[in-house]
């Protein structure tokens, strides 16, 4: 007979099942269905993978009920089968799991990190149906998984509760490790789950294992309940129509061990992880004697929370002139060039990015680059933080386009304004999918792909709107493209992105390098192109940042011999080593290149403006970028 849930986590370890909807995505399932109709539709295949995880190591699964309330079923016309499929849901993983493993019933969000109009009296009355379902079918817990907002979680909480004694583990969505959506600290937000009712609290998708790391480590010493931790498999890419998950198995049995000494006490995968990455954490938690649960010594804060919210930055508008100063590609054909990319806040409070960009415009860099929106995770407009550095510093500023987030008639308005504002340089980008962003809920528009939005962006130039009419006066856009080297097939990279060159793109920047071979490669099958390239060199922070961006981030690749000269260290001992690899890096390309395009990690400019400076000491020079802004 098995331990009680409360008793077996108090003893060490438990092994947590994967993913369910994107390993259904795998096995060929398309997106856009109900994955928990296929309780009632197709309960084999449900059965086999509950199977599969069990039969990986996995010691607890989750049924497959996840979005299986009454609002999210209504989207696809099933509000009236709420109860038949989270029973069905909960038969079918008690068959699967036999003796072998606990059950906990699956509970999502019904918000989904939206800011619906859902009342809450309806919230909690759609709790109340799938949970009731569950309950009568018999669990071992309930697992109330995937909350953006701590309200409604703690609303989903306090309904639970009141219908059972039975475990109940609340886990939480975070993108930046240590707040919720609506504003809570983790700390804060885990002690207001504790005084609720819950048994467990922690984390599960939207950030990799080295996200939850850095999110235990906050909370480390502030949480008096055992933690739950169900990591994505890495940052989910979009290719040739598939979403795609970098993490490796072997990379998350790595991360398992180190997730449980930060006090995880069940560990298992989310989106993009399969039976393989949940049975290389059995086999690295097989050995592993988990410490008795002592919280004697935490300090659990007041759950009372009061958000403070800086005051708004105003700033007034001024008018263009009409004269061009020279462009980035006029430049980069003369002498070498320095871009730098800084991410635009989070958050309303712009002092930092503003101190950066003055950093930086005195380090002599020729133009400041600003993602749109990096990763779909919501940030500050670029094209208001592109004003304000030009106009305050004289720094030309060149922003990221994505197809994701405008349909053709915003992208048309959106290109207008930037033309008003004297914004010129832009580069186009595709742009990741919104549902692994930090508002899942957003649609992801794509009305048109990266060689559209350079064609109609250059079509702009003539004078021409999107629709075919006059615009009266022409744009005067510069437009880059995106090229990713870290691939296997580059010359078909290259293939790519001379169709894009064909639509028009002036210039290419690339993902960031850390190879000094591949460096020499790029010039070698770029060689016959007609426009300049930009060589992305990003300065890593520590060795965790390295195995990070190694693992899970796509588009990404380091050398063997770059992670072991960062291993471990982390800190100023960590900066110092990433400026001195990327030092080794620009030498490499300014054999080959004059472009340089240097991206800032976690807002550390201090390490850009001295990589860029290295290059003016390099290049035994310091010209003006002859940009003065407007």
């Amino acid at each position: 007979m098995k331990l009680d849930l409360r008793t077996r986590w108090t003893e060490g370890v438990i092994v947590g099942d994967g993913a369910m909807g994107t390993y259904l995505y795998q096995l060929g399932f398309p997106v856009g269905i109900s994955n928990e109709e296929l309780n009632l539709l197709n309960p084999q295949i449900i059965e086999d993978i509950h199977r599969q995880y069990v039969n990986a190591g996995a010691e607890l699964i989750e049924t497959n009920t996840f979005s299986a309330n009454y609002e999210r079923l209504a989207k696809f016309g099933l509000e009236h089968k709420v109860e038949e499929i989270n029973r069905a849901g909960v038969r079918i993983a008690r068959k699967a799991a036999g003796d072998q493993a606990y059950v906990v019933g699956s509970v999502g969000a019904i918000r989904e990190g939206k800011r619906s109009n859902t009342p809450l009296q309806n919230l909690r009355k759609y709790f109340k149906q799938q949970v009731h379902a569950i309950l009568d079918e018999g669990v071992d817990g309930i697992l109330l998984e995937t909350f953006f907002e701590m309200e409604e979680l703690a609303l989903a909480l306090r309904q639970v509760r009141k219908m059972t004694d039975i475990p109940i583990m609340c886990q939480l969505t975070v993108e930046d490790s240590v707040r919720t959506q609506d504003g809570y600290d983790l700390p804060d937000a885990f002690a207001i789950l504790a005084e609720a009712g819950a048994d467990m609290v922690g984390l599960n998708c939207r950030v990799g294992p080295n996200g939850i790391m850095r999110a235990l480590e906050y909370v480390r010493g502030k949480v008096a309940l055992p933690l739950s931790v169900y990591p994505d498999a890495g940052v989910a890419s979009y290719i040739d129509g598939e979403y795609r998950y970098k993490a490796k198995p072997s990379y998350f049995g790595q991360s398992s061990v180190r997730l449980a000494e930060l006090g995880a006490r069940v560990v298992g995968g989310c989106c993009g992880t399969t039976p393989k990455h949940i049975a290389a954490i059995a086999r690295a938690l097989e050995d592993y004697s988990a410490p008795a649960l002592d919280f004697s010594n935490v300090q659990v804060p007041s759950p009372q929370v009061s958000i403070t919210m800086e005051k708004d930055i105003l700033h007034g508008w001024d008018s263009i002139g009409e004269e061009a100063p020279p462009t980035i590609v006029d430049l980069v054909n003369e002498r070498p060039t320095v871009i730098v990319e800084l991410d635009p806040p989070r958050d309303l409070d712009i002092s930092n990015f503003m101190t950066g960009a003055e950093a930086l415009k005195k380090a002599g860099a020729d133009a400041v680059t600003m993602a749109d929106n990096s990763l779909a995770v919501t940030r500050m407009s670029n094209m208001a933080l592109a004003h304000l550095v030009q106009r305050e510093y004289g720094l030309r500023a060149l922003v990221h386009i994505t197809c994701r987030d405008r349909n053709m008639i915003g992208s048309q308005s959106h290109m207008m304004g930037l033309n008003a504002l004297g914004i010129d340089h832009v580069l186009a980008v595709t742009g990741d999918p919104s549902k692994f962003g930090d508002l899942p809920g957003a649609s992801s528009v794509y009305d048109m792909t990266s060689f559209d939005m350079i064609r109609m962006i250059k079509q702009l130039n003539e004078g021409v709107a999107f629709s075919g009419k006059t615009l009266k006066h022409r744009a005067r856009f510069v437009v880059g493209s995106a090229l990713n080297p870290n691939v296997k097939h580059l010359d078909k990279a290259v293939q790519r992105l001379e169709k894009k060159i064909a639509a028009g793109a002036d210039y290419v920047m690339t993902q960031p390098v850390y190879d000094p071979n591949l460096i020499a490669n790029i010039r070698e099958a770029t060689r016959h192109l007609t426009v300049p390239v930009f060589i992305g060199i990003m300065p890593l922070a520590s060795g965790r940042n390295a195995e990070y961006l190694h693992n899970e981030v796509p588009g990404i690749q380091l050398p063997d011999h770059i992670r072991g000269r960062m291993s471990g260290l982390e800190g100023e001992e960590g900066r110092q080593m990433g400026v001195l690899i990327a030092e080794e890096l620009i030498d490499v390309a300014l054999e080959h290149f004059n472009g340089i395009y240097i991206m800032t990690p976690f807002m550390l400019y201090d390490m850009s403006a001295r990589l860029t400076e290295y290059v003016w000491a390099k290049a035994k020079q310091r010209p003006n970028p002859l940009f003065q802004g407007k």
